[in-house]
């Protein structure tokens, strides 16, 4: 009786083991594919709307011995099977990467031509112009372009303004966004640059704050990208930020804020740090 308890007790164990895996798409490394396999397995197909090709792409690598990973340009996108959405028409290339259970990599790259986008926001292109676009102070406002003002209702740093000039990341110095890897570089007065990456979101906007368009976040802080007022004190440097309120943006203005906490935009006025650029 006892035996037949302890067998009783090892089938439930591995029923109960077996019911927690439920079936699944998983990638699998099961040794090291090679390209003929990757030509084999992997494909990558266009949708069409309306006659016309589509920046909507099928990605496909079931089958293949390998981790699968697609970089389209203005994201990533990691498994066997996705749809992904381009954001700029024309030539546009697909990069999938095959890791190996060794670590060894191989790649393969497609090329799709986008008739028509559809469905993307407006502010792909006027952010990173046709790929790439180049930012740099608004010149029209000089030391203004940077420093303390009204979040709500400035249209240059007219509070107090730290000054640009003789400074890398001032005058001079430019900042550009790209859609290949979401690539947010900064190339400064004394000929360095910075690298990061950014991001938008136009559905996230400050409470109660009728200016406020939307949402940039970056890895690295913007040029000049320090606050101004009272929360660190005027003057003294401010401290790196990296999320910012869009304020405008269009073809030819870039505007951004970082409002002081504790501010309520109800009262009609707010303290905030400001950011002016316009493109190079």
């Amino acid at each position: 009786m006892k035996n037949k308890i302890s067998l009783l007790t090892i089938i439930m164990v591995a029923i109960t083991f077996v019911s927690c895996n439920p079936i699944e798409n998983r990638m699998e490394m099961t040794g090291a594919t090679t390209m003929d396999k990757i030509d084999k397995f992997v494909s990558v197909s266009q949708e069409t709307r309306d006659g016309l090709k589509s920046n909507y792409i099928n990605l496909n690598s079931d089958g293949l011995d390998a981790l699968s990973s697609w970089d389209y340009g203005s994201g990533s996108f990691y498994g066997t099977k996705g749809r992904v959405q381009l954001v700029l028409p024309g030539e546009n290339t697909i990069t999938f990467i095959a890791l190996n259970a060794d670590g060894t990599q191989l790649t393969k790259q497609f090329t799709v031509t986008v008739d028509s986008c559809f469905d993307v926001p407006p502010q792909w292109a006027i952010l990173c112009g046709e790929g790439t676009k180049v930012w740099t102070w608004d010149p029209s406002l000089g030391e203004g372009a940077y420093g303390m003002g009204d979040a709500l209702n400035s249209s240059s740093a007219d509070w107090w303004a730290p000054g640009l000039s003789g400074k890398p990341e001032g005058i001079g110095a430019t900042m550009s966004f790209s859609v290949r890897g979401v690539a947010f570089t900064k190339n400064l007065t004394n000929g360095t640059s910075v690298q990061g990456t950014f991001s938008f979101d136009m559905s996230k906007t400050y409470t109660n704050y009728n200016r406020s368009s939307g949402e940039l976040s970056t890895s690295i802080p913007v040029l000049m990208g320090q606050t101004t007022g009272a929360a660190t004190g005027n003057g003294s440097g401010g401290k790196d930020v990296s999320v910012y309120e869009i304020i405008k943006l269009d073809d030819d203005n870039l505007w951004l804020s970082w409002v002081e906490p504790g501010v309520d935009p109800t009262q009609g006025w707010g303290q905030g740090t400001l950011w002016f650029f316009v493109p190079k």
